[in-house]
């Protein structure tokens, strides 16, 4: 899944986003870019489920 994350601007954002996600799938794959504000995921957390947690961690993500 691909996201953008507009509060997400730099290192610090992306490692908080990157934790966000780990709690509800330990092993997802996650590839931050903050510059662009865009994050790959692979997980097997429902998108829904993703979505909701990094709107609850204050970064309100989109699917791009």
């Amino acid at each position: 899944m691909k996201l953008h994350i507009e509060k997400m601007t730099c290192g610090g954002c992306a490692r908080a986003v990157s934790a966000t996600i780990t709690t509800l799938d330990e092993n997802a794959r996650i590839a931050t870019d903050p510059a662009n504000r865009s994050v790959s995921v692979e997980t097997s957390a429902a998108p829904e489920a993703v979505l909701k947690a990094l709107d609850a961690a204050g970064f309100p993500a989109t699917q791009s």
